[in-house]
């Protein structure tokens, strides 16, 4: 079946181009010449969704295949949901206009908690039985992955099976799979228990969690013989060997990131104990200078696009970065294409760096010192202090940069109101330093914005165990930040993070298998599109989290024994957690661990025998 849209529809909703497909590169196959339909699902808005690097990745990984034709769906704005629930629309995709029910397998890629119940949406939407209970043989099998699947239990109820880890081997597995399956005719239940065996899959209808009489986990147990008691993520070894993606889609309106994307390693050296990235993307592994010159050469010729970003959890870590980028200078100069360089610390900033990759357009810097005092930088260890931050603005302002952005996080472990301060003197110190070194007219045109995030705690770093602040805490310390900044310069610009979207994100990002009933309570009631706060509704979430007699502070504002059961301690990722409960022991002293280039520290992922672990000396 072929969705035929209407162009009065089209024409009356905002941004039809998300709607509509035949962008240069789409990939372009005969549906029924393959064996295997894959509809991969960002649920989120098309901007967003085509700004996603590992949805261009496994797109392109897929459609190497020539028995698999992947598609993608994107969850539709609601001037367009509701026009196609009016209407009787079927969720469909972008490449054939077919309805979400009628592919083999669908994927949604889980970037962000708050778009949990934009997945059951779009499930709903795509004639799917939003719980996997109700699926039958006719059904798609429903599959997810990404960051939040480390803890997949919130969405248990919703999911048949997770990818734990990296996609780009393990989902050519699972198409493998399903050709047999189909082939043998065996029950639905068959693939789930063929699929269970290969390494980063997770099937959790095979597993049983129980509960004690306090609320806390007890066990997560395998109820099936063929479901291990343990699923261990799947790492990519060797970056180079697997496919990354050059013709990548050119969509017809303005995307997030509207550029060529460079993903120069995976995994960081650092180890900051708020960073979830930087534990599960372990250990670091890096593409070759060679390989990345060539797929930016290759991109450029084949998307016309005018920026190429250099993408990685801290770029300037990157051991060949010098090499890489005089190799894509000679390049992107004659082309008129610039390179940017997001992801730099303060502590190793290059201004040379810095006017080489801008030769062609200067665009604004961002730093992250994340703590504004020295001791709360070393409890999360930051290792970076006061003067590695005043250097670099300085070194950027007499570069000729005129627009900085700085990134702090509110609530972190140990935090006092002094370190809340240390803030605002830290901005103030950049302020009257750009005053005393730059002339009138650049320091008249000088641009300083401060973010505040909220320390969310997540699975699978030193802080899993750690309670967030209160709302009421939170208030109290954004307006004391506000008022201090107003006091000392009016030059820097403030904002923060919603208190209420902060606090729901924690709940789920730590929640167990009970949480499923809250989200679909939450989506009967009308929530879609949490992350966007004009859709945001608060109230009916708590209405949810009431009616199935769930505390969400339970979840947020709970600081855990180390002893407890945690809902994803059945998900290996490769790191211990006597290396996770020795890094709060360290946190609590304010003491620094070394990064990985310096020595290994037992953290555990050298058990994967790849990337920096086997060169680097313990």
């Amino acid at each position: 079946m072929k969705i035929e849209l209407d162009d009065a529809m089209l024409l009356s909703v905002e941004k039809p181009a998300r709607y509509t497909g035949n962008e240069l590169n789409m990939v372009r196959k005969d549906p029924e010449a393959v064996q295997v339909r894959y509809a991969f699902c960002f649920p989120d808005t098309y901007e967003v969704g085509m700004s996603h690097l590992g949805m261009k990745i496994l797109y392109h990984v897929l459609n190497l295949r020539e028995d698999t034709y992947c598609e993608r769906v994107f969850a539709p704005w609601t001037d367009m949901a509701e026009k196609m629930r009016a209407e009787n629309i079927p969720l469909f995709s972008l490449e054939t206009c077919t309805p979400l029910r009628e592919f083999d397998l669908v994927g949604f890629t889980l970037q962000y908690e708050m778009s949990y119940t934009n997945i059951l949406d779009m499930l709903d939407m795509g004639g799917i039985p939003v719980l996997s209970s109700e699926r039958g043989d006719s059904d798609p099998f429903v599959m997810a992955g990404g960051p939040c699947a480390v803890n997949p239990e919130p969405l248990a109820d919703f999911i048949d099976l997770f990818v734990i880890g990296e996609g780009e081997e393990v989902i050519g597995e699972l198409v493998d799979a399903h050709v047999a399956w189909k082939k043998s005719g065996a029950s639905r239940e068959a693939y789930l228990e063929s699929v269970c065996a290969i390494e980063g899959v997770y099937v959790p209808s095979f597993y049983a969690p129980s509960h004690q009489e306090d609320g806390t986990l007890l066990s997560i147990v395998p109820n099936r013989a063929c479901a291990p008691a343990s699923i261990r993520r799947r790492i990519v070894k060797d970056l180079d060997a697997v496919p990354f993606p050059e013709n990548i889609i050119v969509p017809f309106t303005q995307t997030v990131h509207d550029r060529i994307m460079l993903e120069l390693f995976r995994g960081c050296i650092r180890g900051c104990r708020f960073c979830q990235a930087g534990i599960i993307y372990r250990p670091v592994r890096e593409r070759s200078v060679k390989n990345l010159t060539g797929i930016a050469t290759r991109s450029i010729c084949q998307t016309g696009y005018e920026e190429v970003s250099l993408m990685s959890l801290s770029t300037s870590d990157y051991s060949g970065l010098s090499e890489l980028t005089d190799a894509l200078l000679k390049v992107t100069d004659d082309q008129k294409v610039s390179l940017a360089l997001p992801s730099l610390r303060v502590d190793n900033f290059s201004l040379n760096l810095m006017e080489r990759v801008s030769k062609v357009r200067k665009s604004g810097l961002t730093f992250a010192p994340e703590a504004g005092s020295q001791r709360l930088r070393d409890v999360i260890n930051k290792g970076v202090t006061d003067e590695d931050l005043i250097q670099s603005v300085c070194l950027a302002v007499a570069g000729g940069w005129s627009s900085v952005k700085l990134y702090f996080m509110l609530g972190l472990p140990t935090e006092t109101m002094e370190d809340v301060e240390a803030i605002a003197n830290l901005a103030f110190r950049v302020v009257d330093t750009c005053r005393g070194m730059a002339d009138g007219s650049v320091f008249r045109g000088m641009k300083i914005s401060l973010s505040a995030a909220t320390f969310v705690p997540k699975p699978f770093t030193p802080f899993q165990w750690e309670p967030q602040d209160t709302m009421a805490q939170m208030q109290q310390k954004q307006q004391f930040l506000r008022e201090k900044l107003r006091q000392i310069s009016r030059r820097v610009e403030l904002s923060w993070h919603d208190n209420e979207t902060s606090f729901l994100e924690a709940v789920l990002a730590r929640g167990d298998r009970r949480l499923g009933k809250v989200i679909l309570d939450a989506w009967r009631g009308g929530c879609r599109f949490d992350s966007w706060r004009e859709h945001f509704r608060y109230s009916v979430w708590m209405k949810a989290m009431a009616d199935n007699g769930l505390d969400p502070a339970f979840y947020a504002n709970r600081r855990r024994p180390v002893e407890e059961v945690l809902p994803w301690d059945h998900i290996d990722m490769g790191v211990t957690r006597a290396f996770l409960t020795s890094e709060l022991e360290k946190a609590t002293q304010a003491e620094l661990t070394r990064n990985c280039a310096n020595g290994c520290m037992g953290c555990g992922a050298a058990s994967y025998g790849a990337g920096i672990c086997p060169k680097t000396p313990r």
